[in-house]
């Protein structure tokens, strides 16, 4: 499990001629069972996406058809975790 964190480097007012392009990408892969949640961070200076992936390295690679990332717009933070615990509705998050 993956939780990706991007942060704004550029206003936000340079961030939202980007927004349905950067909707379109999460689509892509929500659609692919890879990303499971996602928002906005508040303040809004940035936002976190919940991914199923196998390694680091392939959250990285799809993270580069993010327009936010390939436009220089945000900073991209991939953290890698092992859910050892969750509540009852969460239980496909657990690692096998």
């Amino acid at each position: 499990m993956f939780i990706i964190e991007l942060t704004y480097k550029v206003a936000l007012t340079e961030v939202e001629p980007f927004m349905a392009e950067h909707m379109a990408f999460l689509e892509k892969y929500y659609g692919q069972g890879k990303f499971l949640a996602s928002g906005r961070k508040v303040p809004r200076d940035g936002g976190l996406i919940f991914c199923k992936a196998s390694s680091k390295a392939e959250v990285e690679a799809l993270m580069e058809e993010d327009p936010f990332v390939y436009q220089d717009l945000a900073a991209v933070r991939v953290i890698e975790f092992v859910a050892s615990r969750a509540e009852a509705r969460m239980t496909a998050l657990l690692e096998a």
